[in-house]
């Protein structure tokens, strides 16, 4: 039985073709090929294969690292940062064809950490290291739309960060805790604002876990997505005991305008204490059952950019409510204690080709959050523990993306200005009278490069 010949003796053979067509003659054999067998060694040796011939397999990613220079009001320093805006990963995509309808696939990607540039703080830097992004597999039709299993994200998950311009990876104008919110907050008076166990961060002023309201997490689930009917998809996903969302992506180009947009609803009843645990996140859970938790939230977001000039804009909405404070007009025994969380968000700029090396996006970002109570949290205020009613959070900024097409890289580098609002209960009583601190800004310049391979 003849064996057909692998890819890399083909490929061998054709790269010596040249070769072989001048140096052969009627009777001396190929001398110029003698060292054929080595380099066919050498390219498989070499070659990235599938385990099999029936699954297609891409490979992809990027690197994504910044310096990021902070001043607190008190200190001033410089750290360097994975940045998580869009960390680095790397991407396994496998599609196989059943028949002409069915087709069954996999994604597996993994997160790429060096320093956090969420996590870091004045006194550590971020945590780093590899967790999984995606780890699904999926069936899927033409006519009746996907269906996946597996640690992924749900309807929810990018529904409040729709975004056409190059910002999308360095700096979300509607996920903010990624641009060093790690760092501890500032009383004017100097103070870092404490907890029982340690300062409190920036991000916890985003319903403690840093998840702006509307958005979702990747976590276990069983998800659905329909074909696209008319520019719209449709999303549903149920999973880790119990949550679920619903949701819409829409995207059309018309009259040299692009848009996409989201849209999403979700309620949960399941609040792990681990990262990552959760399909998103709730304030409060039922004393003495750490795991069970009641509420609902709702995202949007819609992007739009005139191509012939240039000009986009990127708007976002988000607002998530809490049960368990609702139902009984208090919290852990303080009432007062605000039940509902919400943000909005704006990016404007301009993104065209001014320079040949590649395009360049100009922008200017608006973000605005009421907290909500925080409620797993209480801080320290003269030494004595106090309970949060009530957080607000805002930033303004703005900076510029530089692409450079012939090395898939992405120069960038911004400026945001944070200010910080918290309204607390001091010693937890409720005849006592509610405190506004008085808190220092934040102000964060970041410069970095990302590259696709």
């Amino acid at each position: 039985m003849l064996r057909r010949p692998s890819f890399a003796t083909v490929l061998a053979f054709v790269l010596c073709a040249p070769s072989l067509a001048s140096a052969a003659s009627p009777d001396s054999p190929l001398a110029c090929c003698a060292d054929l067998e080595e380099r066919i060694a050498e390219l498989e040796a070499t070659a990235a294969n599938a385990g099999n011939r029936k699954v297609k397999l891409t490979v992809s990613g990027f690197l994504n690292e910044a310096i990021m220079f902070w001043d607190d009001g008190v200190e001033r320093d410089a750290t360097v940062v994975t940045n998580d805006n869009g960390r680095g990963r790397f991407a396994f995509r496998g599609l196989a064809k059943i028949d002409k309808e069915w087709s069954a696939g996999f994604r597996l990607e993994v997160g790429v950490r060096i320093e956090n540039s969420k996590r870091f703080n004045q006194e550590t830097l971020g945590t780093g290291g590899l967790d999984v992004r995606h780890a699904i597999w999926f069936i899927e039709s033409k006519t009746w739309g996907r269906i996946a299993l597996g640690n992924t994200g749900g309807a929810g998950e990018g529904a409040t960060e729709m975004n056409l311009a190059k910002t999308f990876d360095v700096a979300k104008y509607s996920d903010p805790e990624d641009v060093a919110l790690g760092l501890f907050l500032r009383r004017k008076d100097g103070s870092i604002v404490e907890t029982p166990s340690g300062g409190f961060a920036w991000y916890r002023l985003l319903r403690d876990y840093g998840d702006q309201p509307g958005e979702g997490r990747r976590s276990d689930m069983v998800r659905y997505e329909t074909p696209d009917i008319a520019g719209f998809i449709g999303l549903l996903n149920w999973g880790v005991d119990d949550a679920w969302e619903i949701g819409a992506r829409y995207k059309a180009e018309f009259q040299g305008l692009r848009m996409v947009a989201a849209a999403t609803y979700g309620e949960n009843t399941f609040r792990r204490p681990t990262q990552g645990g959760y399909a998103f996140a709730c304030l409060a859970e039922l004393p003495g059952q750490p795991r069970d938790a009641s509420c609902q939230q709702f995202g949007a977001s819609a992007s739009i950019m005139h191509d012939p000039t240039g000009l986009y804009a990127n708007v976002a909405y988000g607002l998530a409510h809490d049960d368990l404070i609702e139902q009984t007009g208090r919290f852990r025994g303080v009432t007062g204690v605000e039940d509902e969380s919400w943000f909005w968000a704006v990016e404007a700029g301009i993104q065209r080709k001014f320079m040949p090396i590649g395009t360049t996006t100009l922008f200017g970002q608006y973000y605005s959050d009421e907290g909500g109570s925080n409620a797993r949290r209480n801080i320290l205020e003269g030494g004595v523990e106090s309970r949060i009613l009530d957080t607000g959070y805002s930033y303004v900024g703005g900076g510029i993306v530089q692409m450079v097409d012939a090395a898939a890289l992405e120069l960038y580098l911004y400026y945001r200005h944070s200010t910080a609002e918290m309204t607390i209960l001091p010693g937890v009583a409720n005849n006592a009278t509610p405190l506004a601190l008085d808190l220092d800004d934040l102000d964060v310049v970041t410069a970095g490069a990302l590259i696709r391979f």
